[in-house]
């Protein structure tokens, strides 16, 4: 088994705070084997993050945060960035016309950006595998839907820390069914359904801490782009 995180975001977010190789330092620091940052609709953190990992002892997986017009959809093992915007079901075909594989995070958390409320669930299940741990929770809700939203569909779960600042990756982890420590044997595993979830909350004060520092730096980002 190895231990991948699947969700995290550098200063390339726009709401993300760490470059690069603060994020493969924490990641090999609390022991993980892989690590994908996700950002939001960039993808160039990512490729550089898969490029250096072998450097930490880590395998890199390329992957980004996609904007639908119906929420938030992970790609990985992507070369070009996917548009944001699309429909849910076009942000789907894109990531597959590049042979990528496309993961729901999560779906049920709508002030997050999920898409559950503005699909159907057959639209849901089309995913190729659904985040069922995101450690920014409240109550844990969301999660608990999105587990039993996976085993209802025979989907693949992944967990995702969700991480906008390095100490939180590994906060939420998952457990790939190989010992295969390449990103395409990693995602081929996931696709089949050979995974775990292990996860912590994010504990509140960093919780807050992310969101008021995100909640600035959109702040730079809008008053830049104004100008």
């Amino acid at each position: 088994m190895l231990s991948v995180e699947l969700h995290a975001h550098s200063a390339l977010s726009y709401d993300g705070r760490d470059p690069v190789e603060l994020l493969l330092e924490q990641a090999a620091a609390v022991g993980l084997d892989a690590l994908a940052i996700t950002d939001h609709d960039e993808l160039d953190a990512s490729i550089e993050a898969a490029e250096r990992a072998a450097d930490y002892g880590l395998v890199g997986i390329v992957g980004m945060e996609v904007t639908s017009s119906a929420g938030h959809v992970l790609a990985f093992d992507i070369d070009e960035p996917i548009p944001a915007g699309l429909s849910y079901e076009e942000t789907l075909d894109r990531i597959r016309e590049q042979d990528g594989l496309a993961v729901v995070p999560h779906p049920f958390q709508k002030s997050r950006h999920g898409v559950a409320p503005h699909i159907s669930r057959e639209q849901l299940a089309s995913a190729d595998a659904v985040e069922v741990y995101n450690s920014r929770l409240l109550t844990g809700l969301a999660n608990r839907k999105a587990e039993k939203f996976a085993l209802a569909n025979d989907l693949p779960m992944t967990a995702g820390s969700d991480a906008h600042i390095s100490e939180m990756v590994g906060q939420a982890v998952t457990e790939v069914g190989t010992n295969e420590r390449r990103a395409d044997a990693i995602l081929d595993a996931i696709a089949e359904g050979r995974t775990g979830v292990v996860g912590t909350r994010t504990p509140w004060h960093i919780s807050f801490r992310q969101a008021a520092g995100g909640a600035k730096r959109r702040m730079k980002h809008t008053v830049a782009d104004f100008l």
